[in-house]
């Protein structure tokens, strides 16, 4: 009976106490909003790139469209497509980020030390992307059929995830530094057919069709996240602004080195994953030359 009273009277305090939390919790984050839209006010270029990061992301779930209506693409397929991705993610990397960061550089007043600071911030960004990797557990996709395995669908979303956040802090970087040189349209062109893989990969863990097109966006929009960090690096960067780029050029690198070419470059179809990076490297030279 006595605990019947303690209960009685606790969940009233209980619940009062609840509504306090969510209720200190909407200011906070009305509060967060309201300082963020007037740091972004204050930033253009910052907006800019968290807005090409979004629209990136958001590409993801525009190319896992076709599983609503199509087949999932045939392993053949899926050589080229990775090699494609991965040939734009290297020439992103090339001119957006590691071009800037020379020129800025070679302005320099002190070319040398500023250059070894560049060079140590790019093996920076790979380093990172490595620990990254071994520390948090996940499953490539482009391995799930071939293994015969039945993988965790959290595992797969999580490598999905490493894979998107370097391209987002790449592209929020690069925009905002107004060094973007048709990145952020290069990288949602490539998230094209990345996303009608993710989607592929989900239907092939049983996934309903709606659910592993939803699936892929969500992970696309992990993209934003690693922009809002680039856009900061880069507005509050400064003199270091190099660095900064050179440090998201790392991460792209260790994507293409890491999880691309070796995706693409599967036993029997590395001719093919080779046509498909050369031909996605071409396409960011034209866009390269066009913005």
């Amino acid at each position: 009976m006595t605990q019947l009273v303690i209960q009685h009277y606790a969940r009233p305090t209980a619940r009062r106490h609840l509504w306090i939390g969510l209720a200190m919790a909407v200011v906070a984050l009305a509060f967060g909003i309201e300082q963020g839209l007037i740091w972004f006010a204050a930033h253009p270029m910052a907006a800019r790139g968290l807005e090409a990061s979004l629209l990136a992301g958001a590409a993801t779930g525009l190319g896992a469209i076709p599983v609503l209506l199509m087949r999932r693409p045939s392993e053949r397929l899926m050589a080229p497509l990775l090699g494609l991705a991965g040939g734009m993610m290297l020439a992103a990397s090339l001119f957006s980020l590691l071009v800037p960061a020379v020129q800025t550089v070679a302005a320099s007043q002190s070319v040398w030390t500023l250059g070894i600071a560049t060079a140590t911030a790019l093996l920076a960004g790979v380093a990172a992307m490595h620990v990254l990797d071994r520390r948090l557990p996940h499953e490539h996709v482009e391995t799930i059929e071939s293994s015969g395995l039945q993988p965790k669908v959290a595992l797969v979303v999580a490598a999905i995830a490493i894979h998107n956040v370097p391209e987002g802090l790449a592209v929020g970087v690069a925009a905002a530094a107004g060094a973007d040189h048709g990145m952020s349209l290069g990288i949602a062109l490539q998230n094209i057919p990345e996303g009608w893989i993710v989607a592929s990969a989900m239907l092939a863990l049983g996934a309903a069709p709606v659910r592993a097109a939803l699936i892929a966006l969500g992970t696309g929009l992990v993209e934003p996240l690693g922009g809002l960090f680039g856009v900061i690096a880069s507005t509050v960067a400064g003199a270091a602004l190099p660095m900064a780029l050179a440090a998201a050029a790392g991460a792209m690198l260790w994507v293409v080195s890491h999880e691309m070419i070796p995706a693409s470059h599967q036993a029997g179809r590395v001719g093919a994953g080779t046509a498909g990076l050369a031909g996605g490297f071409a396409v960011m030279t034209v866009l390269a030359s066009a913005f």
